[in-house]
């Protein structure tokens, strides 16, 4: 899980993963979505891969890249615990602010 939440880190890598959301695309059409040079795209695509973010594929010249979602199963897992704390809190918060209009 350290590897994918590192891999997150980075507002590059996170941009390339929302535009693989929306399906395959290959290494050129990622570099020209992002603001830095294509040697940099290539670190973050290897970054991605090594975490096992991404899966890359050749096709003719070109590597397309996919996005591999069950490698945040373990994140989201993780993250679970303090999403029920603040379904918990938030729940609270519903009940004061009800019984706030009732005695108003």
């Amino acid at each position: 899980m350290d590897a994918v939440l590192q891999a997150l880190a980075d507002p590059s890598r996170r941009t390339v993963l929302t535009l693989l959301r929306d399906g395959p695309a290959s290494a050129g059409d990622l570099a020209q979505a992002l603001p830095i040079a294509r040697p940099g795209v290539s670190r973050h695509l290897r970054v991605l891969r090594e975490a096992g973010l991404v899966e890359v594929r050749q096709e003719a010249q070109r590597r397309i890249y996919t996005l591999r979602p069950e490698a945040l199963v373990e994140v989201d897992d993780w993250l679970e615990d303090y999403r029920a704390l603040w379904r918990h809190r938030l729940d609270a918060l519903h009940t004061e602010i009800a019984r706030g209009k009732r005695t108003t």
